[in-house]
């Protein structure tokens, strides 16, 4: 039996297996430990999970070089982006517990990716990396900036350690001095608990409106081809009141993350479009102002593709609602749920088609001359 495994394990990989580590492959086993499925082991995972730890590991050494001024800061002298990871941690260390309780340690594992890479490093970091950076920068905001990012990453690897336990051992030991904390090894400290981390509402809110107009610009800015060292021009219209008031309280935070050139313009709802490139944010338009006819041309093809994709999804949502079974023996809430999105994708699509009908107007008139 031995010699028929080395066999077919040597025809599959003749240069043998590469070396992830252990912190990945036990990841990788925890991730896949979905109850009633076979699993079809990909080393593809492995190195996925292996490439995650080395972002655990970057963003770990990103904190231990800038984080230098750690202290016991007031909620009051916390910035909105310190305030938001806090809470998210709150429930990290809720949805972890739970997973345990149910033994489901897939549900734990997939938390702790989705914290680490998306909510701390995509975005915590980065925001505190403006604050970092900026020679104006007030002491207040880099020391709250300082003493969140140590003490949220030290809670997050005393999270982890049950499914990464030598990187996080490794990393907490040098962390753990920064926070305060005299103990010889993360192994004696306690799981985290929700007490550990405040919930703050008003936080997540903000910086997920934040997240949405961020991409939003970035998204014109990758189809466009806008270097990212260029500044831009935002115009915001539409949307709500609530709107309005979160572009005033992001609106620093906005400024560094969209590269935006000057103050964010806020267009009156009957004021005309001005010729730009456009994304949604629910019913806010997010507008970035072309600078030249080529610009107008690639958006006129962008607006194109992406209304005939909504009109596609419409025409899916319309078939299931006009489906008398769908509708009769669908849930109440899933049923309305179609409906609402059926309203928005129709509202998103009038809208794209009036850019682009004010598009094809600048592209005939500045031909014409």
């Amino acid at each position: 039996m031995a010699e028929a495994i080395t066999l077919a394990t040597q025809k599959e990989y003749p240069n043998g297996i590469r070396n992830y580590g252990s912190d990945a492959l036990r990841f990788t086993f925890c991730a896949y430990a979905s109850p009633g499925r076979n699993i079809n082991f990909d080393l593809n995972r492995v190195e996925g999970y292996h490439n995650f730890c080395n972002k655990l590991w970057n963003a770990s050494r990103f904190v231990m070089m800038n984080a230098h001024s750690v202290t016991e800061l007031p909620i009051s002298e916390q910035s909105l982006a310190d305030r938001w990871i806090v809470s998210r941690m709150r429930q990290l260390i809720i949805d972890t517990h739970e997973a345990v309780d149910s033994y489901r340690f897939d549900l734990f594992a997939n938390a702790v990716y989705e914290f680490i890479w998306h909510e701390y490093c995509d975005w915590y970091v980065e925001l505190t990396k403006s604050v970092f950076f900026d020679a104006k920068a007030d002491q207040t905001e880099v020391t709250a900036a300082s003493t969140t990012l140590v003490n949220v990453l030290e809670m997050l690897l005393r999270v982890a350690h049950p499914i990464m336990p030598y990187i996080t051992e490794t990393l907490w030991r040098e962390i753990a001095p920064l926070a305060g904390i005299d103990a010889k090894t993360i192994m004696l400290r306690p799981f985290p608990q929700k007490a550990d981390a405040d919930l703050d509402e008003e936080a997540d809110t903000a910086i997920e409106w934040l997240k949405d107009v961020v991409t939003a610009v970035r998204n014109i800015r990758g189809e466009r081809g806008v270097k990212p060292s260029q500044s831009v021009v935002l115009m915001l219209q539409g949307g709500t009141t609530q709107d309005k008031q979160l572009s005033i309280t992001t609106e620093k935070l906005l400024q560094r993350q969209a590269k935006l050139s000057g103050d964010i313009v806020w267009l009156k709802d009957d004021d005309p479009v001005p010729a730009g490139s456009v994304q949604l944010v629910h019913r806010l338009k997010v507008i970035v102002p072309f600078t030249d006819l080529d610009e107008a041309k690639a958006e006129q093809q962008r607006l194109s593709l992406e209304i005939q994709k909504l009109q596609t999804t419409l025409g899916k949502i319309a078939t299931k609602l006009d489906n008398p079974n769908f509708v009769e023996k669908a849930p109440a809430n899933v049923v309305a749920k179609e409906k609402t999105r059926l309203n928005e994708l129709s509202a998103q699509v009038d809208t794209l088609l009036e850019q682009r009908v004010a598009l094809e107007n600048i592209i005939d008139d500045n031909s014409t001359r």
